[in-house]
């Protein structure tokens, strides 16, 4: 073993950019001390060095603002902790919009900002102008002020991590590469170095975009790939105050800073340029790539537009160095679920350094509490699949990613490229009834349906789009008639074996110990009572249960389960999603359209609520479920997927006289929202306990053997309310709700929203919040206030219960 290097640690993390040394010293910051980092190269010698050092608060949702806060909070402490200069400053930002539809995206960021405790003003252009005077104003309808947002120096400021880091125990080694990780069991044991193998208990990878060739070594997947990022940087230049805040220009896909009397002009392109697909050579550090004026060109003369005094200014240099990109432009944090104690932290699309404080923050919780001090799905590793690490999904999707990062954030925005991955066996006739495709984690599915003479492609805006309309007749038709939806998305486990009851009902807060032939709606908890998965699942035999949950959270569920099967344990589990197609018959109608295929009796005696039967329709062996997602009667027809055309063309045929209408996924939420149904990752989350979510009605309290989570959720039983899960339903039919709006009670933001869409029974838009009081959220406290909405900085007046505004009980029973 080389001088200095330990044969074993507690935690061996893998990269010493300013992640890597962040996620060391808040290890130790929580008094972990054997602690090793190892850089195959020099500190900082990845991607960090030449960063922008740009440290940005607000970002696209609540959750990621949380993070990036934290970040400017830490960096604004460093320095005086550490004795080590970092650079940092609060200058202030500025993004400027110049047409309504980028003012509509800065105005609800402005509005999510006030969620967070982020302090953002919104100004007019002449006032930009003022805190910007190089800056071309006259094509401007208005921008946000930021001024706690600042710019840190990225080498100072990790040199500054490094030496906390150190200072409480840490050891970091310099010039240790890092060839395999190693592991035994499904567990970590370890990593192999030129060096030999240094043995941990745990290993992170922070390895930025090397991360994807290392968690391969043991077969552990991290979609990133390098990409070239360019930015200019100028002579010095006259009239540069050095007190410019930072400007963001994303309709020019350009930011600027003030950099030493010189202007720093950064860009991301509509298209990014891929670097070296087949993997990164391992002695690239420091490295820089070739200059590209034929593609940076056109958006540089965006950026001389914009500060016109850029096209006078001498160009010092044309920088490009690769950073790592994601598929979906969202960095990958947390524990792997193909290696149990290996943890990652990569893919930082190019905002790193501002987020680097808060990630190394809570991956430091993460690791040593065995779970996140809060909601942090939006970058779980556990969302990433095998496809999307495969060269060719990597080379089609990641340049369009970092062509997104400053494109507009459209509400439902579809990516073009690397499409149909994964296809649904109705796929052809869904495309022939002329369906618009939405892609979740590379499924394509039918989110709303053409009518004739309108083509299926979105056309974007904040407000009703062009298939509102569209939607609204799908929604209708479930109300009043019946709807077909496709919902072979779906995720769907089978687990058997002698031991399956005993580990579902651990796993779940509801009971699992039905009779054959009953679906159990229910919760998986971690140990604070917070929802992990929010599914159902059905007892086909004594020991043979299906498990059905979300396709966006596939991986992250059956990670989840399997990790709570003990070694020698009689369970079987496996991942039949591809095996099985699931059409769902919904509405009014819905039992006369099946009782024109089956001989099965569908009464509400012989099949009631919640249960399931295995039944033959259309000549097709199915398993029927009776359940709803949208608040009418209806069952979900589960079938092999070789069959799922036949019984498909039998139910266009059966249900034509009864008004069946093919239905997307934009009417299931509409209708969902309306009848008070949650939708995990949105209105319940591992920071919301089923109390607060209003769930309580799913949790088995009293059964035996109890389950994870009762003990949290018992002492919290007793508590007043302090958080609590309401629906609220906007006065004023027009505008449209997303999430994260902030929740006013008399002007005062007590909540967020969670999520939001229009329902059209209800006739508005329909959102689902969480409101908190220390006293308690009382019904009393909720009925005594003026409720009101902030959408685009602008309070509207809203309505407010604990109960759906349409009412499904009477529908689902029937």
């Amino acid at each position: 073993m080389a001088a200095g290097l330990p044969d074993r640690a507690q935690v061996v993390i893998v990269g010493g950019g300013i992640v890597g040394c962040s996620v060391a010293y808040h290890l130790t910051r929580r008094g972990w001390r054997d602690v090793l980092l190892l850089e195959q190269g020099s500190l900082t010698g990845g991607s960090t060095w030449h960063a922008a050092g740009l440290v940005g608060q607000l970002r696209a949702t609540h959750n990621m603002t949380m993070l990036a806060r934290r970040s400017a909070e830490l960096y604004g402490e460093l320095e005086a902790e550490t004795g080590q200069a970092t650079g940092f400053r609060r200058g202030g930002s500025l993004a400027v919009a110049t047409d309504r539809e980028r003012l509509e995206e800065l105005l609800r960021g402005a509005s999510m900002a006030k969620t967070v405790g982020v302090e953002v003003h919104v100004i007019e252009p002449d006032e930009v102008g003022e805190r910007w005077p190089l800056l071309r104003t006259n094509d401007l309808v208005g921008g946000l002020w930021i001024p706690g947002d600042g710019q840190t120096n990225p080498v100072d400021t990790t040199i500054a991590l490094a030496k906390g880091a150190r200072a409480m125990g840490a050891t970091l080694v310099e010039g240790v590469r890092v060839s395999k990780i190693d592991a035994s069991g499904g567990r970590i044991t370890g990593v192999v170095t030129e060096q030999g193998l240094v043995a941990a208990e745990h290993v992170v990878i922070c390895a930025g975009m090397w991360s994807r060739q290392l968690g391969a070594s043991v077969g552990i997947n991290i979609p990133l790939q390098a990409c070239e990022h360019f930015y200019v940087v100028t002579e010095p230049m006259e009239g540069l105050d050095p007190d410019l805040p930072v400007l963001r220009d994303p309709g020019g896909h350009s930011y600027f800073k003030e950099e030493t009397g010189k202007l720093l002009v950064g860009f991301f392109e509509p298209r990014g340029k891929l670097w070296n697909l087949d993997g990164i050579p391992d002695d690239f550090k420091f490295g820089t790539l070739a200059e590209d004026w034929d593609h940076i060109g056109p958006v540089f003369a965006e950026a001389i537009h914009r500060v016109p005094a850029l096209a006078d200014a001498g160009i010092q240099m044309l920088f490009n160095g690769p950073e790592s990109f994601t598929p979906d432009g969202r960095y990958y944090l947390g524990e792997t679920p193909e290696v149990r104690n290996c943890y990652v932290a990569a893919g930082f699309n190019s905002v790193g350094v501002q987020s680097a404080g808060g990630v190394g923050w809570v991956l430091a919780d993460w690791i040593i509490d065995r779970q996140p001090p809060m909601d942090l799905w939006d970058v779980d590793v556990r969302r990433a699949l095998p496809f999307q690490a495969e060269p060719e999904f990597l080379a089609a999707r990641t340049g369009e990613s970092l062509g997104l990062l400053y494109a507009m954030h459209w509400p439902f925005l579809q990516y073009e490229s690397a499409r149909d991955v994964r296809l649904s066996p109705l796929h052809d006739r869904l495309v022939a009834a002329r369906a618009c495709f939405g892609e979740v984690l590379g499924f394509e599915r039918p989110n709303w349906y053409a009518p004739p003479g309108m083509e299926p492609v979105y056309e974007y805006s904040y407000g009703r789009q062009n298939w509102f309309e569209a939607s609204a007749d799908e929604h209708r038709a479930v109300r009043e008639a019946v709807g077909l939806f496709d919902q072979t998305s779906f995720a769907k486990f089978s687990v058997t074996g002698p031991d399956a009851e005993a580990v579902l009902n651990q796993v779940c807060a509801n009971n699992v110990a039905v009779a054959p032939g009953n679906v159990v709606y229910t919760q998986w908890l971690n140990e604070r009572g917070g929802i992990e998965a929010d599914l159902t699942v059905t007892r086909l035999g004594e020991d043979d249960f299906m498990v059905v949950t979300a396709v966006a959270s596939q991986g992250r569920d059956f990670h989840r389960l399997s990790s709570h099967v003990l070694e020698g344990a009689g369970v079987k589990l496996a991942d039949v999603s591809n095996d099985l197609a699931v059409l769902g018959v919904m509405g009014p109608e819905s039992r006369n359209v099946l009782a024109q295929l089956t001989d099965a009796d569908l009464g509400n005696e012989a099949f009631p609520y919640t249960t399931a039967q295995r039944i033959e329709i259309a000549g097709v062996e199915a398993t029927a479920l009776r359940v709803t997602y949208v608040g009418e009667l209806g069952w979900e027809l589960y079938v092999a997927a070789g069959s799922a055309v036949i019984l498909y063309d039998a139910l266009m045929e059966a249900g034509e006289p009864f008004g069946l209408t093919l239905t997307g996924f934009h009417a299931m939420n509409s209708l969902r929202l309306e009848a008070g149904y949650r939708h995990w990752g949105d209105d319940i989350t591992d920071e919301d306990t089923p109390i607060e979510a209003g769930l309580s009605f799913a949790v088995a309290w009293d059964k035996p053997g109890g389950f994870i989570g009762r003990e949290a959720l018992v002492a919290q039983r007793d508590e007043p309310r302090r958080k609590r899960l309401i629906q609220l339903r906007l006065e004023d039919p027009k505008p449209m709700l997303y999430h994260d709006e902030p929740i006013m009670r008399d002007g005062v933001v007590v909540g967020r929203t969670t999520s939001g869409m229009y329902g059209h029974t209800v006739g508005s838009a329909l959102a689902m919040g969480y409101v908190t009081r220390d006293e308690g959220v009382t019904s009393d406290w909720l009925q005594a206030g003026t409720f009101a909405i902030e959408v685009a900085t602008r309070p509207i007046p809203a309505a407010i219960s604990l109960r759906s505004f349409y009412d499904p009980r009477p529908r689902v029973r029937m």
